[in-house]
């Protein structure tokens, strides 16, 4: 059979006989404007600091992040009226369990959280989450997916995750961290977990503001002698083997009794407790409660031997010398001479004109003058 190339339907009598067909083309608009033009956008009314005690105090949620916002947020302004917020708070704080959870690379520290955490909530526990995520140290940015991996505890009405970029110095992340603490608590959540980087310098920081310090390791990962190379093994209280399922059954429980020998050769900590190791797995949710019971077990030993309030007061007297560090940190840096000075001094320091230490004994020098001053 053979066909008939048709070119009527170019002809101007066959468009407007059949001008309803898919045919047809139809005139486009030009220059339409991408944004449209009678959206106009509501700038949301920034609440007081009554207005957000209130909030946070009531448990809402909503109020709760605003707040921490304010925490994370560069703006002188913001840092002053969110030392406000946190010290009206913080008489409703400190009635939590503070719990610190890191772990290597890899290691199921989400996975672990998600389903630690739904066993958590069914005990009549509310539940905030606070992960430190990474930043990259080319854009400064941070995925902040950690609620996105959470995602059968994120829909839970007693969870709060609440995921911070660790862009910026270690000791002003870990100082938003612990404030962030003390609005969970005024907002009611009785359990904390903060989800650390991964192995390094952050687990240091995070150990000064937990009760409990959970360390998970995966089997397979090198024996017991590889375990005592990491100094993050003497902050442990209590250590977990994740991914105990399936074929990896065996490898976990022979992983648990060589961490378990490594661990008798560390002195026994101040606390009087001997670290115990745990296999779990948060696919079948094996071991899960074993894992919270042992927590249990240990928040009871050091309430019963007052090992509890000792560590809050020494954690309290360590801010304190920390906030000034920060304090005094930030005034330097933001001093308008300093400012002015600061890049010519760096431009010495690496043509070799100065020594680093005479640059920084200068600009000190001018920083205190700078401030006598204006006295």
């Amino acid at each position: 059979m053979s066909f008939t190339k048709i070119h009527h339907f170019e002809k101007e009598e066959y468009a407007d006989m059949h001008h309803d067909t898919a045919l047809n083309v139809t005139e486009g608009v030009e220059n339409q404007p991408i944004v449209n033009p009678h959206f106009v956008r509501r700038r949301r009314r920034n609440l007081t600091t009554a207005e957000y005690v209130e909030g946070i105090l009531a448990g809402n949620i909503t109020t709760l992040s605003q707040a921490i916002t304010l925490i994370e947020s560069s703006n002188p302004a913001h840092y002053a009226q969110a030392q406000e917020i946190i010290e009206q708070c913080l008489p409703h704080a400190g009635h939590s369990v503070r719990i610190g959870i890191t772990g290597v690379p890899g290691a199921g520290k989400s996975t672990f959280i998600e389903a630690i955490g739904n066993m958590v909530t069914s005990l009549r526990h509310k539940l905030a989450v606070l992960a430190i995520d990474p930043s990259s140290e080319r854009s400064g940015g941070s995925i902040l997916g950690d609620k996105t991996r959470m995602e059968s505890i994120s829909h839970n009405p007693d969870v709060f995750i609440r995921p911070s970029p660790s862009a910026g110095s270690l000791g002003g992340v870990a100082r938003k961290t612990r404030e962030t603490i003390v609005l969970c608590e005024a907002a009611g959540f009785d359990v904390i977990f903060i989800e650390t980087v991964g192995v390094g310098q952050s687990e240091t920081a995070v150990h000064s503001m937990v009760d409990l310090f959970m360390l998970l390791q995966i089997s397979g990962a090198g024996d017991e002698l590889q375990g005592i190379k990491r100094g993050i093994m003497e902050m442990a209280d209590l250590m977990v083997i994740t991914k105990a399922d399936g074929e990896n059954i065996h490898k976990a429980e022979l992983a648990k009794t060589q961490f378990q020998g490594a661990l008798r050769l560390f002195p026994v900590p101040e606390s009087g407790w001997r670290p115990k190791v745990y296999t779990s797995s948060a696919v079948t949710g094996s071991g899960l409660e074993e894992v919270w019971k042992g927590v249990e077990e240990y928040l009871d030993h050091i309430q019963a031997n007052g090992y509890f309030r000792h560590t809050r007061n020494r954690q309290n007297k360590y801010w304190m010398y920390e906030s000034i560090n920060e304090v005094l940190r930030n005034s330097f840096y933001h001093d308008p001479a300093v400012e002015a000075r600061i890049g010519e001094y760096e431009k010495r320091v690496l043509d070799d004109r100065s020594s680093s230490f005479i640059a920084a004994k200068e600009l000190l020098d001018l920083y205190f003058a700078d401030k006598a001053a204006h006295k």
